[in-house]
C-alpha cells in the first residue's frame, strides 16, 4: 500500500550579497528571500536540544520551552483541526468531516491518517482521542521544520516517529528503523518545499495522487516545470505565496481566492485585502505587456491565469491518480496475497486491496466557473446519483454573471466506492489496520463497512454496492514559462480547450456563431457596401458630365 514518505529537504541557496527583487507589474514586486547565513540562532547549540528524546512530545516541550506561544497558534489552524468553516453554508467541513473518492473517509482510519497531521496521538490505545483534547505537546514541530530530510512519521503510529525498532507490517520481517530526534532537533528552518511536501505531495496514499499539480518533482523543479519554483531561478518556496503569519497558512481548496479583487498585497500591511496566494497579488490583472497586451489584458477578468499558463498538470514524470475503482477490488494472485498489478514505468494500476486505478501524465485539464466557494458532501449526508448515475462529492460555485468567476482549470477525480442503496448515502469504510475488519488486511467488504459506519457513529442498512462518483480538485501549481503558455488558437477554435464552457463569447468557436445571424449581417454589409458604390458611381458620373461642359473642370 502507499504511504507517507519522507522527502529530503532542497539544499539552501548560495549566499547572497543582496536581497533582490523582480519587478513584474508597476507597483508589484516579489517579496525578497532572506540570504542563507542570516539566522539568528544555531539550535544545535541549545542545551535544551541536546537529548536523549525518547518521544516526539519530548522534542515539543523543549521547542515550547523558548516558543512558548507556538503550540496554541498551531491548534487553532485547519493543520491541526481538520476542520473548515464552508464559505456560504457555514458548516463544518475539513479533512476529518468530508467524504472522498480516494480512501473514502478518516473515522476508524486515524492510526494511518494522521501520518499526515501536525501532531502525536497514542499508537497503542484502541480509542481516537479528538485533536482538541490532546495536549500542546502533542504538537509535531519537526515535521514542518526539519530541515535534515531524515525526520519521518511511522505508518500506523497515529502521528509519531519511529524512536525504536518498528516491524511493519507486524510479522512481515520488514523493519522501520529508529531515528535520531536530536539530531534532528538541532537542525531546524523555515519550512521548505520538501517539508510541505511530506505531506501535500502524498495526500491521497502516494506521490501525486491527489492533486496532480503537487508531487515531489517540486523539490528541485526545473524551470520548464515551475517558473517561480524553479531551484535554479527565483526558488520560491511554499510560504512565498502561502504567506504564513502566527502559523496562519493563507490559501487552500477549502477556502480559495477565485477572483482576486484585493489589488496589491503588501506584507506587514494591516490594510491586506484578499490572500497574497493569487497571481493578481503580485501581476496585477494587466501584466502583459507589448503589442498584444491590450488583448491578452482583457482576458484576465473571465479567465484565471492558470487556465492559459498551466496547461497541463502532472508534467513533472509523477503519474495521478485520475479513476479509482473500489468495485474492482479483491482479487488475489497465485501466491494468496491481494494482487498487484503494474504498468510497464513500475506504477500499480491494480492492487487487491484498493482496485483498479487510471494514471494519468501531462493532462489536460477540465474546465469551469469558478468564484471560489466549493460544496463538500460531510459523512452520512444524503447523496443521489445524477441522471449519468454520478455523485459530486464537492461542487464549486461560479457562473458567466455573478461576477465573481473566473474561468479555472481543475482535475475531475472519478471514482467507484461504496454506496448503500437504501439510506442514499456514500458508506464510511475501514481500510487501514491489522484488525480482521480492515479491508487493506482481509477485503471483507461487510466488515469493513460496518466498522466504518459505526465510528462514524452512522446507521447503515446492512446493504451496499458501488456508485460512481467525482471531485474537483483546483490547478494552481506547476506554472509553466510564458512561451509554453495556451496560444490563442487552442481556445479559439472548434473543439479547443473551453468547448464546453458556456455563458461566454470565443471567436474562432462555431458555437458561437448563429448562421442566420451572420447570413443577415452579411446581407446588409452586401447592401451598405452597394450602396456606397452606387453612390460613388453617381459621383463620378456628374464629375464626367460637368467636366464635359463648356468652362467645366480642365486639367
Amino acid at each position: 500500500m502507499s504511504l507517507p514518505v519522507a522527502v529530503a529537504a532542497s539544499p539552501a541557496p548560495a549566499p547572497q550579497s543582496a536581497v533582490a527583487t523582480v519587478d513584474l507589474q508597476p507597483g508589484y514586486r516579489v517579496v525578497p528571500k532572506i540570504p542563507s547565513g542570516t539566522k539568528t540562532a544555531d539550535h544545535s547549540k541549545f542545551k535544551e536540544l541536546q537529548g536523549p528524546f525518547h518521544s516526539g512530545a519530548e522534542v515539543t516541550a523543549a521547542c515550547l520551552s523558548c516558543h512558548t506561544e507556538a503550540a496554541k497558534q498551531i491548534k487553532g489552524t485547519i493543520h491541526w483541526k481538520w476542520e473548515q468553516v464552508e464559505q456560504d453554508s457555514k458548516r463544518i467541513v475539513g479533512k476529518s468531516k468530508v467524504m472522498n473518492n480516494f480512501c473514502v473517509s478518516v473515522p476508524s482510519n486515524e492510526k494511518f491518517c494522521t501520518g499526515c497531521h501536525v501532531g502525536y496521538g497514542d499508537a497503542k490505545s484502541a480509542e481516537f482521542t479528538a485533536f482538541s483534547k490532546r495536549p500542546d505537546t502533542d504538537v509535531d514541530c519537526l515535521v514542518c521544520h526539519d530541515q535534515t530530510g531524515t525526520y519521518k512519521k511511522a505508518p500506523y503510529q497515529s502521528g509519531n516517529p519511529p524512536t525504536s525498532r518498528i516491524e511493519m507490517p507486524p510479522g512481515s520481517g520488514k523493519f522501520i528503523e529508529p531515528i535520531d530526534l536530536a539530531a534532528i532537533s538541532q537542525h531546524v528552518g523555515a519550512p521548505s518545499r520538501a517539508n510541505c511536501g511530506t505531506c501535500h505531495f502524498n495526500g491521497g496514499g502516494g506521490d501525486g495522487v491527489k492533486h496532480g499539480d503537487l508531487d515531489s518533482s517540486l523539490i528541485k523543479p526545473s524551470k520548464a516545470l515551475d517558473v517561480h519554483m524553479d531551484a535554479q531561478g527565483l526558488n520560491f518556496q511554499c510560504e512565498t505565496c502561502h504567506v504564513t503569519g502566527g502559523h496562519q497558512v493563507s490559501g487552500g481548496h477549502y477556502k480559495l481566492d477565485a477572483k482576486h479583487l484585493g489589488g496589491q498585497y503588501v506584507r506587514g500591511s494591516q490594510h491586506n485585502m484578499g490572500s497574497a496566494a493569487s497571481c493578481q497579488s503580485c501581476h496585477g490583472d494587466t501584466p502583459h505587456k507589448g503589442s498584444l497586451a491590450q488583448d491578452l489584458n482583457m482576458h484576465t477578468n473571465t479567465i484565471a491565469c492558470q487556465t492559459c499558463h498551466i496547461p497541463e498538470f502532472a508534467r513533472g514524470g509523477v503519474p495521478t491518480k485520475m479513476e479509482w475503482d473500489y468495485s474492482k477490488a479483491g482479487q488475489r494472485g497465485p501466491d494468496g496475497k491481494p494482487l498487484v498489478i503494474k504498468d510497464e514505468h513500475g506504477h500499480p494500476i491494480y492492487t487487491g486491496i484498493k482496485g483498479q486505478f487510471k494514471l494519468g501524465k501531462d493532462v489536460v485539464p477540465d474546465y469551469t466557473w469558478f468564484n471560489g466557494t466549493v460544496k463538500w458532501m460531510n459523512i452520512g449526508e444524503n447523496a443521489v446519483p445524477d441522471k449519468d448515475g454520478v455523485i459530486a462529492i464537492n461542487q464549486y460555485g461560479g457562473s458567466p454573471t455573478d461576477g465573481k468567476s473566473r474561468i479555472w482549470p481543475v482535475k475531475t477525480m472519478k471514482g467507484t466506492q461504496p454506496y448503500d442503496p437504501e439510506m442514499h448515502r456514500l458508506l464510511a469504510i475501514h481500510n487501514a489496520g491489522f484488525d480482521d475488519a480492515a479491508y487493506w488486511h482481509t477485503m471483507d467488504w461487510q466488515k469493513s463497512i460496518a466498522a466504518g459506519m459505526k465510528a462514524a457513529g452512522l446507521e447503515w442498512s446492512g446493504k451496499y454496492t458501488f456508485v460512481k462518483t467525482t471531485t474537483t480538485w483546483p490547478i494552481t501549481h506547476m506554472v509553466a514559462p510564458k512561451d509554453k503558455a495556451l496560444q490563442c488558437a487552442q481556445c479559439h477554435t472548434d473543439h479547443g480547450r473551453l468547448e464546453k464552457i458556456d455563458g461566454v463569447y470565443i471567436p474562432g468557436r462555431s458555437k458561437d456563431h448563429q448562421p442566420w445571424i451572420e447570413t443577415i449581417g452579411l446581407g446588409l454589409a452586401g447592401l451598405s457596401l452597394a450602396g456606397v458604390m452606387a453612390h460613388a458611381g453617381i459621383r463620378s458620373m456628374l464629375w464626367l458630365r460637368r467636366r464635359g461642359k463648356p468652362g467645366g473642370q480642365k486639367h
